[in-house]
């Protein structure tokens, strides 16, 4: 039988192992993210930070440029650039807010934006299937763990800005 420290010290290599496999799935979790969005956005002839600029669109409904660059992590000058060539393509559009002239907001074409939707739906359907598998309790605790992960690399991102030569 072992021993309180003999278990403990069990207990903390399996931690470690564990953290270390956490790690390893996180990045290639990553990479997968990063090169699906890649082959889609190629697909849709945008560049990953377009594709994504869309999604923030359509997920948070109109913004202004400079929410545009606090929900992306980007500057003002990249952000103007940015929304030039989603316009260009006619998938965004620069429109008065109606509540104060003075601000311009950024809204998508929807009518643009009709067929984008169906080329994820292989991928959703794959990931609702994989949610099947949980209980509500096992959800919970995998999206309380993404969301604090996801507020972990924005405020990555935004130090990195932030030291931006």
């Amino acid at each position: 039988m072992a021993t309180g420290a003999a278990m403990s010290r069990d207990i903390s290599e399996h931690r470690k192992n564990l953290l270390e496999a956490l790690g390893v799935a996180g990045r290639e979790n990553s990479n997968a993210a990063v090169m699906y969005h890649s082959a889609m956005g190629e697909r849709l002839g945008l560049g990953m930070t377009e594709e994504k600029t869309l999604d923030l669109l359509q997920r948070l409904g109109p913004l202004t440029a400079g929410e545009i660059g606090q929900h992306a992590g980007l500057a003002p000058a990249t952000v103007s650039g940015l929304i030039d060539r989603l316009e260009a393509k006619w998938l965004v559009r620069r429109v008065r807010d109606a509540k104060d002239r003075r601000r311009v907001i950024v809204e998508i074409n929807h009518e643009r934006l009709a067929g984008f939707a169906e080329l994820f739906e292989p991928f959703v359907a794959a990931l609702s299937g994989l949610y099947e598998r949980y209980t509500d309790d096992e959800l919970e605790l995998v999206l309380d763990f993404i969301t604090r992960a996801t507020a972990l690399q924005r405020e990555a991102t935004e130090a990195l800005v932030a030291q931006a030569p």
